[in-house]
């Protein structure tokens, strides 16, 4: 983290952060807090709680109780400043079947308020880096892309107005080796300049290679946060060993005697 990012507020803080769903806590009682300028990874088992945190820090859904502050600013009272500052690639890519990605692009340009002339060729721009400029693809709807191409798209879209924070929900899901590669250096690019990366990803050993700090999520609390160094119990041991070892298994391995 650079001088001056050690100087900014926190890019996320989040203190006692509940979410509830009927009777069941989704989200319990959540610390968290993620420094400016940092690469982190934010993991947990299925249902741990990973994409309700990030929906709260969206400002898709409220809170049942608890505090958050994105980039220095409150939820949800600031949520439009917090808005204009981030950038976003959900788990589900949501978006406009009937456009092109590069009108799409170019729409949520113009949704974070640049203007028309700019949008369009920041659109251009990132078609061309994320390698969705052939003629062909040009011209397709986002109906009729495969499911790498979308996840490409809405990384572009997050990128066009330049965010300081990134909320990512599984980016490379779906997305072949070779596109997945281009993401990630895209992303370690904007850690360099000064941006915050907030992932959640199932692909630890794509967390392990990218993430300065991460956070484990099991049944909506925080069961591990630091460096990977600072996890490890033995100088050997993967994040894989760490996740495993944290939230996995409380019994031995079962078999079935007719698979063995």
């Amino acid at each position: 983290m650079s001088e001056d990012a050690a100087n900014l507020p926190p890019a996320i803080e989040a203190r006692a952060l509940v979410k509830v769903y009927g009777a069941k806590a989704a989200v319990n009682h959540l610390d968290l807090y993620v420094p400016r300028g940092c690469f982190f990874g934010f993991l947990g088992p299925n249902g741990a709680g990973k994409t309700t945190t990030i929906r709260m820090l969206m400002g898709l859904i409220p809170p049942t109780s608890g505090e958050m502050s994105v980039l220095g600013y409150r939820l949800p009272d600031q949520s439009l400043e917090i808005k204009r500052r981030l950038g976003l690639v959900p788990d589900d890519t949501l978006l406009f079947d009937h456009l092109t990605g590069g009108e799409f692009i170019e729409f949520a340009g113009r949704m974070y308020g640049l203007e028309r002339s700019l949008a369009a060729e920041r659109a251009r721009e990132l078609l061309a880096l994320f390698e969705l400029d052939s003629e062909s693809n040009t011209k397709k709807l986002i109906a009729e892309y495969s499911k790498g191409m979308r996840k490409r798209t809405a990384m572009a879209a997050s990128l066009i107005h330049r965010p300081d924070l990134f909320l990512l929900d599984e980016p490379f899901e779906g997305v072949d080796a070779v596109g997945a590669r281009l993401m990630k250096d895209i992303l370690l690019d904007q850690v360099r300049r000064g941006a915050t990366v907030f992932l959640t990803s199932h692909v630890l050993d794509v967390v392990e290679r990218l993430c300065d700090r991460v956070a484990i999520i099991h049944e909506g609390r925080l069961v591990i946060e630091g460096s990977l160094a600072e996890m490890r119990q033995a100088g050997h041991e993967t994040l894989e060993d760490v996740f495993v070892r944290t939230v996995g298994r409380a019994r031995g391995l079962e078999t079935i005697e007719w698979l063995s």
